[in-house]
């Protein structure tokens, strides 16, 4: 039974209007998707990869692929993308095999480091993602001309996307009123990191905290890791007595306010750092600790991007090429996080990635996992 993966991208627009009478689409997404499953990092690679006679009949066996466009042609057509149609529908596959209602969504946006001195782009490529945290399974992303515009497109995704009964967190760049207000419209709660943009906010939080009869009375939890020579203990404090709070009633259905104190030992030494938190939900200090955390599940993915796939050295010259890449990386990222999170495997992604490429049709046991 053949798997059929391009009929999530069967809606792709294109920038251009093209009819596929050459080379369809959908099977040069599904192309770009299987070698980038083998760790091929550009174009170049995955067409080579793609030319071979035993992956010519890999493709036309288990995906109906017969024909593999030339080079200039598979450039061509991953550049006419319109990668905001092809995260439209990235979203829909995800959301149509992933349980979302109930789950931590974590936003936060990462950079292309390739993308700052090349000539196409007036500003670094910024793109902005959200995660389903517990799974590790990127939900959905959209690019913004640079770093500071992310808030206007937080706000935008949180409009787009079903968000019912989750909980999203952000970090403090995203501790804004508007920001809360559109979590709570899509009834969802939010726990925001609090810094120095809220600096009233901050300081009223940090006085109540920091006295330490106030802290006494409340919530607490410890959870103290170790890893290697490094010692870590993470303490949670959180009260929903928030009468006191200035402003309070500017922020969308606030409920408490909470803290995390991080003390970290190693061999040079001890340190220890406070970050404040004010949630929509009325948490307990475990909670906290755990959606907190949570929050960093898109970091890992953006560590992976770079890793794995080489994201930061990516040399496509195109804005629209460098976007519809990312979100194949994502896709490969999704299936083999999926994979894992159904066998319980602990192999690396490098090792999915080698057998792949020594046998191509393990790719489909990621395929089915989604």
């Amino acid at each position: 039974m053949r798997i059929k993966i391009e009929e999530y991208f069967e809606e792709v627009a294109t920038e251009n209007n093209y009819n596929g009478y050459f080379y369809s689409v959908s099977e040069a997404i599904t192309i770009a998707i299987l070698g980038t499953f083998c760790g091929l990092r550009n174009m170049k690679q995955i067409q080579r990869w793609a030319s071979d006679e035993r992956i010519r009949k890999f493709l036309s066996k288990e995906f109906g692929i017969y024909e593999v466009p030339c080079y200039s042609w598979f450039t061509q057509i991953l550049g006419m993308i319109n990668p905001k149609s092809f995260s439209e529908c990235f979203t829909k596959w995800v959301i149509n095999t992933n349980q979302v209602t109930g789950k931590t969504i974590s936003f936060d946006g990462k950079t292309v480091c390739s993308t700052a001195k090349m000539a196409a782009f007036k500003n670094p490529l910024h793109i902005v993602s959200a995660q389903i945290a517990e799974l590790g399974i990127t939900l959905a992303q959209q690019s913004v001309d640079e770093k500071s515009n992310e808030i206007p497109v937080v706000q935008k995704l949180l409009k787009l996307l079903e968000t019912e009964g989750c909980v999203i967190v952000a970090d403090a760049m995203h501790c804004q009123k508007e920001t809360a207000k559109a979590i709570i419209a899509g009834k969802a709660d939010y726990l925001l990191s609090v810094k120095d943009n809220q600096p009233t906010l901050k300081a009223d939080i940090e006085d109540y905290i920091q006295d330490t009869a106030l802290r006494k009375s409340m919530k607490k939890s410890v959870k103290t890791e170790k890893n290697r020579d490094r010692i870590e203990k993470r303490t949670a404090f959180v009260t929903n007595d928030i009468s006191w709070l200035f402003g309070k009633d500017e922020w969308a259905s606030l409920a408490c306010i909470g803290a995390i104190n991080t003390q970290f030992e190693t061999k040079n030494g001890k340190s220890d750092e406070w970050h404040y938190f004010i949630s929509s939900r009325d948490l307990n200090a475990e909670d906290l600790l755990l959606h907190a955390r949570l929050e960093w599940s898109v970091e890992t993915m953006h560590w992976l991007l770079d890793v794995h796939f080489g994201e930061d050295f990516c040399r496509a010259a195109e804005q629209n090429t460098q976007e519809n890449l990312n979100i194949i990386r994502k896709i490969v990222l999704n299936s083999m996080r999926s994979f894992k999170n159904s066998t319980g495997s602990k192999a690396a992604f490098s090792h999915f990635m080698l057998d792949c490429m020594i046998e191509p049709k393990r790719i489909l046991r990621f395929l089915k996992s989604n």
